[in-house]
């Protein structure tokens, strides 16, 4: 009597990393994100950011650290972090650094800015546009056109060749 040996159980994250590298594989498309999608979260962050967010008297001098993008960063840190702490541990960092930023810019041309939106705006179009290029080249249409869920995906599916290269498990 022979055994069948059911091989492990691949995680939802991995499955999404496997669908979203369906249309990740030419060299310089690949190479196109990793530039393009770090832009792209840091501008979206940038630009959430600069949205006026009411004033709550009841949190004093924690008003500072609450506007329009925490909300988008705890919904999107949630996500990560079902899908695996690790990552979700090494995208704090990622968008503690943007968040870093983000306050130095805010700092040299104000909140809320015409200047402000300009540069956040002026980096997600061309990020934006290196994307499109990025799949022109490759010949397959992003991901998110089929499931919006892989906007999320992109920034994740970096990370986690970070974590194979160092061999981190994620």
């Amino acid at each position: 009597m022979s055994k069948t040996v059911k091989a492990p159980e691949r995680k939802p994250v991995d499955i999404l990393f496997d669908k979203y590298a369906e249309s990740h594989q030419d060299h310089t498309n690949k190479l196109i994100h990793w530039i393009c999608v770090p832009l792209i979260v840091f501008s979206l962050l940038g630009l959430v950011w600069q949205i006026p967010f009411p004033k709550l008297e009841f949190l004093g001098q924690y008003q500072t650290f609450l506007n329009w993008a925490s909300f988008l960063l705890a919904f999107s840190l949630y996500y990560y972090f079902t899908l695996s702490p690790v990552l979700f541990f090494l995208m704090i960092w990622v968008v503690s650094a943007m968040s870093f930023l983000i306050v130095k810019i805010e700092l040299l041309v104000g909140l809320g800015s015409a200047t402000a939106y300009a540069i956040y705006a002026g980096i997600f179009v061309l990020a934006w546009v290196g994307q499109f290029i990025g799949h022109k080249i490759e010949g397959k249409k992003p991901s998110f056109l089929e499931d919006v869920k892989f906007l999320l995906i992109g920034p994740i599916w970096l990370l986690h060749f970070i974590c194979k290269k160092i061999g981190l498990k994620y």
